[in-house]
């Protein structure tokens, strides 16, 4: 397993890691994910750290708090093996602070993922969404308690906009608080949004990429095809509207090309598109999911390999979309592109 910085960090992690939304899984969108148990979870997590993929990621509103739960019972015995990363933010429940993340939601949120997980630190907390509705300098002046009690080794963000990504960064490098190392972004080929504003903020402020939903919310599993109806047990039944919305006709011409690199490399689909990532700038970590032993395997073998660079352009034209406004006048006019070359 290679392992890379998490940003500008100290923190090595793995080029992949291993998402816990199947870990206990209830509900309309985490039923559909998989709902391992604590024995069928240590068999994951087994096969995980045998490979070398040592960072599990949750989060609080998984399941309830019930992935958090099967991760600790997953891990016991071994938490010095792990790295664990978990997210708050999101709604736990109908009060007025159970959403959000004020002083007062995070001290909470972070003391409850800690019984949950049967730990006493969590090495990455990353925050599910911005809260605009809390000074950030309580978030920040808050996370730094929480490091300072030694509750939280890292923090980081997930589903930040650039702007919001930006001020946080500046407030805490003005107050000397923990910066974020860390954006936990949804990226794919079928979803490239990531590299107009995000991804060149993250070379320039030092945010490594955790990639969620890499295979594009189940459609890059090369079960899809043109003309033909979802298969049977597709979570995209029930969960497609909960995902990013993907043109089909997109979609459709880059598993062609999918298609044809799995003949030339004999890989499997999956594993072709989670390398495309693995090559892409500021992308520390791709988060890999599974119901079972057969899915973990398979998505472990897209690493140890490299696509060539004409495999690589020809993914790139069948996946790339214009930008809008003000990305693209800059890549199409020659002075701006002068001023603001293209992430490559």
């Amino acid at each position: 397993m290679e392992y890379r910085r998490l940003g500008a960090s100290g923190l090595k992690v793995p080029a992949l890691s291993f998402g816990t939304g199947t870990f206990g899984g209830t509900g309309p969108l985490f039923g559909a994910w998989g709902h391992a148990d604590a024995k069928e979870a240590r068999r994951l997590v087994d096969i995980c750290l045998e490979a070398g993929v040592n960072l599990f990621d949750t989060a609080d509103v998984y399941s309830n708090g019930a992935s958090e739960e099967v991760l600790g019972e997953a891990l016991k015995g071994r938490r010095d093996k792990a790295l664990i990363s978990t997210k708050t933010s999101l709604p736990m429940g109908e009060g007025p602070n159970d959403s959000g993340s004020s002083r007062s939601r995070l001290i909470k949120a972070v003391e409850d993922a800690l019984r949950r997980l049967g730990t006493d630190y969590i090495d990455l907390l990353q925050l599910h969404a911005f809260d605009a509705g809390t000074p950030i300098e309580e978030v920040l002046s808050t996370l730094d308690a929480l490091i300072r009690a030694g509750k939280l080794r890292y923090v980081g963000v997930s589903n930040f906009s650039g702007w919001q990504l930006m001020k946080s960064l500046a407030i805490a490098e003005k107050h000397g608080w923990p910066r974020y190392v860390a954006h936990q972004v949804y990226y794919s080929l079928v979803g490239r949004d990531y590299e107009w504003e995000l991804m060149p903020l993250g070379l320039d402020q030092g945010v490594g990429a955790l990639v969620w939903s890499p295979l594009g919310w189940g459609r890059l599993t090369g079960k899809l095809r043109r003309g033909q109806a979802l298969p049977a047990q597709s979570r995209l039944h029930d969960t497609a509207d909960y995902g990013p919305p993907v043109d089909e006709e997109l979609l459709y011409r880059i598993v062609d090309v999918l298609d044809e690199i799995a003949e030339e490399t004999g890989k499997a689909i999956p594993e072709i598109a989670i390398n495309w990532l693995l090559a892409r700038p500021t992308v520390s970590s791709v988060i890999i999911g599974a119901r079972n032993e057969a899915q973990l395997r398979q998505n472990l073998g897209a690493v140890g390999w490299s696509l060539t660079p004409d495999q690589i352009a020809r993914l790139d034209k069948e996946s790339t979309v214009t930008a809008p406004y003000p990305y693209s006048p800059y890549r199409r006019q020659e002075g701006f592109a002068r001023l603001n070359p293209p992430v490559v």
